[in-house]
């Protein structure tokens, strides 16, 4: 049995997907007093806050291909830690934790810094039944995971701040084991990033994976 194609998780995944194409921010009257400032918020690394604290209300998941991706790629290679930055709510989490459970168990931890995304997150995964492989931590990535990080990290979502990709994966990159993957969603906003794990002097491979996402993997540490 599969825990991502039964229940209680694949309803609750189809759900939540459906909701969220539905409640998009563009059709927001909150979206479209930001449209003029949107681009500029989406890449500062202080303007990042006021933004996503307007758009509390929007899920802002990644895709069900990009879901799907995280899944296979954890049971590929049985990870047993993962971090992910940018809960929202909680629905690439599921995908995450969904893995570590038909891998046999893990530990996955994730980062939100919006209280009311990290009740519907937590939610969610109670209700699809993954709640006790996840540790939910609140409050500014940079500092919720600058400590108590695991040993060894096999994968990592990058999906919150944009503008903090590179910052994020500085504080994770010592932890990461050979052969480790990062995908990072709508990694096109965060230049500095891009820059450095497509450079092979960085110890990475990397290359872009659809329209959204830059999947990389570590290289070159036992």
């Amino acid at each position: 049995m599969i825990t991502l194609t039964t229940e209680p998780v694949a309803p609750l995944l189809a759900r939540l997907l459906s909701e969220a194409a539905l409640l998009r921010p563009e059709t927001s009257p909150v979206f479209a007093g930001l449209a003029e400032r949107g681009e500029q918020l989406m890449r500062s690394k202080s303007g990042h806050v006021e933004l996503y604290s307007q758009l509390k209300d929007f899920p802002l998941p990644v895709s069900r291909d990009t879901g799907l991706l995280l899944y296979m790629l954890a049971r590929s290679f049985s990870a047993r830690s993962i971090v992910e930055f940018g809960t929202s709510f909680g629905i690439s989490t599921l995908f995450l934790a969904a893995a570590l459970r038909d891998n046999g168990g893990g530990r996955l931890i994730t980062t939100e810094f919006e209280p009311s995304k990290v009740a519907r997150a937590r939610k969610h995964l109670t209700e699809g039944g993954l709640l006790d492989l996840v540790e939910t931590r609140e409050g500014d990535a940079l500092q919720t995971l600058g400590r108590d990080l695991p040993e060894r990290i096999d994968l990592v979502l990058l999906d919150g701040a944009k503008p903090l990709y590179r910052d994020v994966l500085d504080l994770l990159e010592s932890r990461l084991s050979a052969g480790a993957f990062i995908v990072a969603d709508n990694a096109d906003y965060s230049p500095d990033y891009l820059a450095y794990v497509r450079s092979p002097a960085n110890s990475y491979l990397s290359v872009p994976f659809g329209d959204e996402v830059e999947l990389s993997m570590r290289i070159g540490r036992d």
